[in-house]
C-alpha cells in the first residue's frame, strides 16, 4: 500500500523543513509543498493578513489531494507539508488513496511566534498565527498520526521518528 506522510501544523512550526528531510531520508518518497497549491490569490490575502475561509482552502487542498492520488496511482509514496489545521481538511487529503499518516508538529506557540518573526520572504506573518491556533483541530484519537510536541532540531526529529515512519507499509 502507498503510503502519504502530512506534516500538518500551524505557520511556522517547520513542516516544510521536515516534510524535506523526511523525503530525502525515506528512499524513492515524492515531496510537495502544500503552500505551492495555493492560487495566488490565496497567496495576496494571506500576505495582506486576510485568513482564509474553508471555501478559500476547499481547491487547495483538492489539488493537493489530487497530486497526492495520482502519486499513488502510479505507486509512489510522498511526504508533504501541509497545515491540515481541521479534521475535515485531513479527510480531504485522506482520499488521495493509500495509508495518510499525519506528523503533527506542534512546538510550544512561543517558540512558532519567535520563528515568524525572524522569518523573511513568507506571505503568512506573525500576526496570522492567533487564528490558525484558534482553527487548529489536534489529531484525534481515530486519526492515523502522530504528535510530536517539542522544538527540536529537524534531524533530531526525524530520529525520534524515523523508526515509526519506516514501519508504516507493514501494519
Amino acid at each position: 500500500m502507498v503510503v502519504h506522510i502530512v506534516c500538518m501544523g500551524v505557520a511556522g512550526t517547520g513542516k516544510s523543513t521536515l516534510a524535506r528531510r523526511l523525503a530525502r531520508e525515506l528512499d524513492g518518497f515524492a515531496f510537495a509543498e502544500g503552500d505551492d497549491f495555493h492560487s495566488a490569490e490565496n497567496r495576496a490575502r494571506m500576505s495582506r493578513g486576510e485568513p482564509l475561509a474553508d471555501e478559500d482552502r476547499a481547491p487547495w487542498l483538492a489539488a493537493i489531494r489530487d497530486w497526492m492520488a495520482e502519486k499513488a496511482e502510479a505507486g509512489t509514496a510522498t511526504v508533504v507539508a501541509c497545515s491540515a489545521l481541521k479534521r475535515r481538511y485531513r479527510d480531504v487529503l485522506r482520499e488521495g488513496g493509500g495509508r495518510v499518516f499525519f506528523v503533527h508538529i506542534a512546538p510550544p506557540d512561543e517558540t512558532v511566534r519567535e520563528r515568524l518573526m525572524k522569518r523573511a520572504g513568507h506571505f503568512m506573518k506573525v500576526d496570522q498565527l492567533d487564528n490558525q491556533l484558534a482553527v487548529l483541530e489536534p489529531l484525534e484519537g481515530d486519526e492515523d498520526g502522530v504528535v510530536v510536541a517539542d522544538s527540536h532540531e529537524p534531524d533530531r526529529i526525524i530520529t525520534d521518528i524515523l523508526p515509526l515512519l519506516t514501519r508504516l507499509d507493514r501494519d
